[in-house]
């Protein structure tokens, strides 16, 4: 078998069955175990999949630059963050990350609405500006341009000196086996730190961010109140994180 057709039957693995063991595509085609493996190193490099152990799973296309990001999916991330909203009561405060959906959330917060909200994200606090009963709560780090977020030491240290009731979070791969995780280590060290200061932490996921995977782990399934997707709940994987007993509100 040519490299280009090992390439699409690989590829046609990730569609269909959502992840790639190298042993067993090794098996099946006669193959080594170094040839499926160089593979996958030149398919993560072209953005096609994320390589983990023994393996590798769908790549995240959420891992693209902010700009980009602003017109992937904008109806689902709308959906999802109409619900995220509706979460948020009169007089509570908010720890809201940053990113697309998190913006699409401060969108959808009522202009009325009296409460704090907690941002490490200035696009997040710009687009509050209007909100007359909102306070919002700046904090300052390195600027994270990738996102549009201050991370480092400095931030992680002020949310550290916050609380909050609810605290929304965005990551751009949601996957059963390699949980809730983003493209940057810092970023992922943020996100921890900003769900540790809130009572209850729900994740912002799009369909598009459903079964993918990016480089670092944000939090374990464990750590979070729930999920918030546009997905459908018969997707193969909202059924299996359903089953795990992972609460879903479902954005219709």
């Amino acid at each position: 078998m040519l490299a280009a057709e090992r390439r699409d039957h690989l590829l046609g693995l990730l569609a269909r069955e959502g992840k790639i063991v190298a042993k067993e595509v090794a098996a099946g085609l006669g193959i080594s175990e170094d040839s499926v493996r160089r593979d996958l190193r030149d398919m993560a490099a072209d953005g096609l999949c994320q390589r983990v152990y023994g393996g590798a799973l769908p790549a995240s296309p959420a891992v693209v630059d902010y700009a980009s990001r602003q017109t992937v999916a904008p109806d689902g991330k709308r959906k999802v963050a109409a619900v995220a909203a509706g979460l948020l009561r009169p007089g509570g405060a908010l720890i809201l990350d940053g990113g697309t959906t998190a913006l699409a959330v401060a969108d959808a917060l009522p202009p009325d609405l009296a409460c704090t909200v907690i941002t490490h994200s200035p696009t997040i606090a710009a687009a509050l500006l209007g909100h007359r009963e909102a306070e919002i709560f700046l904090l300052g780090g390195r600027v994270f341009k990738h996102s549009a977020v201050a991370c480092g030491p400095a931030a992680v240290e002020a949310a550290q000196n916050v609380s909050a009731d609810l605290c929304l979070l965005g990551v751009t791969g949601v996957h059963p086996e390699a949980g809730l995780t983003t493209g940057d280590a810092e970023e992922a060290a943020m996100k921890r730190a900003l769900a540790a200061r809130a009572a209850e932490t729900y994740v912002l996921a799009s369909s598009e961010k459903i079964g993918t995977a990016s480089r670092y782990r944000v939090l374990p399934w464990e750590k979070i109140t729930g999920l918030i997707t546009d997905a459908d709940p018969l997707d193969p994987v909202v059924e299996q994180l359903t089953t795990r007993g992972i609460e879903i509100l479902t954005a219709g």
